[in-house]
């Protein structure tokens, strides 16, 4: 299990900023009939461990060298709009014997016919699956073998998927996971959107013309007002 040092916090509010100018990012564990823990971690250790573990893999958090372990998720974060920096965690801390509902990546590997010698293109219906398990049980990701896409009928669905034991998916079975189109489908796609920008364009100039006639008009007539008049 990936394991982070932490310390409890003791800086609330604005006294946090002392914490992220020394490299840390303020977090707090939660959870259900626990009482909120405030901490702090390093950034580049948390960093680091995010980059590996994402939000579905337990943590083990060690808290000032104590004893008493926490097993978390990172159930969410805040970044900074501008240096798109963590400055702040929020970990759940998980039960043994209570089921999470996570997010799971699908990785798809493998060749597929229908690409590889009739050009057509992989369409990925679902990227991700929504899933419910207990902590133990949770996957990091989840792979998608395209190997059995040889024709443009083939479809993989959600219950052809290899899921790990004692996974409960909230997708219904028969959604379609991946696919592969045609090239022409893909092109007849790529047209359509293309006149659909060129008209859009088009219509966007027009108004402006329309609009700019309209101000001439009014520049004109306004002028013709307050021009003096010739005897």
């Amino acid at each position: 299990m990936i394991k982070l040092n932490a310390k409890i916090r003791k800086e609330t509010g604005r006294k946090t900023r002392v914490l992220k100018e020394s490299g840390r990012i303020p977090a707090v564990v939660y959870g259900h009939k626990i009482e909120n823990v405030p901490l702090d971690v390093d950034y580049k250790e948390f960093e680091k461990i995010y980059r590996k573990a994402g939000a579905n893999s337990l943590i083990e958090i060690d808290v000032d060298g104590s004893k008493e372990k926490k097993i978390v998720l990172v159930h969410d974060f805040q970044k900074d709009a501008v240096s798109d920096k963590f400055i702040h965690i929020d970990f759940f801390e998980t039960s043994a014997k209570e089921e999470v509902e996570v997010k799971i990546p699908l990785i798809f590997e493998g060749t597929s016919l229908a690409v590889k010698d009739l050009g057509g293109t992989l369409v990925k219906n679902i990227s991700e699956l929504q899933i419910k398990a207990l902590p133990q049980n949770l996957p990091h990701e989840i792979k998608v073998s395209i190997d059995k896409l040889n024709t443009f009928e083939d479809r993989i669905l959600v219950k052809d998927l290899n899921l790990p034991k004692d996974v409960k998916v909230s997708a219904k079975p028969d959604e379609i996971v991946a696919s592969v189109a045609q090239p022409s489908k893909v092109e007849e796609e790529l047209a359509t959107e293309i006149k659909e920008e060129v008209e859009n364009v088009e219509k966007v100039v027009k108004e402006k013309k329309e609009k700019d006639v309209v101000e001439e008009t009014k520049d004109e007539k306004s002028a013709a007002k307050t021009a003096p008049d010739k005897k």
